[in-house]
């Protein structure tokens, strides 16, 4: 066993204030799920808006993400193996959606994805709407989310030993199954932990999605995302609210400790 020694000045502060700031997180979180008792909770859970919101925003998430692996991953490899001429500009530019107001974002996306504007004119050509739709809520979700897959990603391949991939070109294997048997397996913790990040960013999607697509009901479709609805209950009261913003804590807690926990296996502590 070590010789357990007084921890010195430094760390004692050090210490306290990051319990404050553990306490900052932790105490708001705990009062909201413990506010309302585990039968309101289930209660509220079997409401129809309730329930389907849910069902909504994690089916959106799920499926930015996948929109996010398909499109974010190649251009994470290229930004970690390939040196150009305004490459620090393009890192920047990713990472801009994670800092402008989302309201922003809702009205830059909808000056391109609207009907009456050219990419929109493009998919409303096969059938896609991005006003007051799932596939608007999606667009939303991962433009305000990617940046956090790909800088992960990113950071994933440029943990990968370049050498592996030139040794294997040597062999013969060919640039994607390099990419597919090497580059991509040892980077795969990164990037499932940006998705991961990615994924539980456009849980909580709020802005752009009020700009975009919201609407309580549209044509059939319902619209109303899991902060949106927490927002709407708030007009009738905060404890109308608790229930709500319980359950989306708590799920929110769940996922992301699940998914992070698969993603961090075998790792030593």
């Amino acid at each position: 066993m070590g010789i357990w020694r007084k921890p010195d000045s430094m760390s004692l502060v050090f210490i306290v204030l990051g319990t404050l700031m553990l306490l900052f997180i932790f105490v708001p979180l705990v009062k909201t799920i413990f506010s309302s008792s585990p039968g309101t909770l289930w209660n509220t859970l079997l409401e129809e808006d309730v329930y389907s919101s849910i069902l909504l925003t994690i089916s959106a998430a799920l499926m930015a993400t996948l929109m996010g692996l398909l499109f974010g991953v190649p251009l994470a490899y290229l930004l970690a193996r390939r040196q150009f001429r305004g490459k620090r500009f393009l890192e920047a530019i990713i990472d801009v959606p994670i800092v402008i107001p989302h309201t922003a974002a809702g009205v830059a996306l909808l000056f391109v994805f609207g009907s009456n504007f050219l990419c929109g004119k493009v998919f409303d050509g096969i059938g896609i709407d991005f006003f007051r739709t799932f596939a608007g809520i999606v667009i939303a979700m991962m433009f305000v989310s990617v940046p956090f897959l790909i800088d992960s990603a990113k950071e994933g391949f440029k943990a990968v030993d370049v050498r592996l991939e030139k040794v294997a070109r040597t062999l013969g294997a060919s640039p994607w199954r390099v990419f597919l048997r090497i580059s991509l397996p040892l980077a795969w913790r990164s990037i499932f932990s940006g998705s991961v990040l990615m994924w539980a960013r456009g849980l909580s999607e709020f802005g752009a999605i009020v700009i975009i697509a919201y609407s309580a009901s549209f044509l059939g479709w319902n619209t109303k995302v899991l902060p949106i609805l927490v927002a709407d209950r708030f007009d009738f009261g905060l404890y109308y609210t608790l229930p709500v913003a319980a359950l989306a804590i708590l799920i929110s807690l769940i996922a992301f400790i699940a998914l992070r926990s698969i993603a961090y296996r075998g790792e030593k502590p």
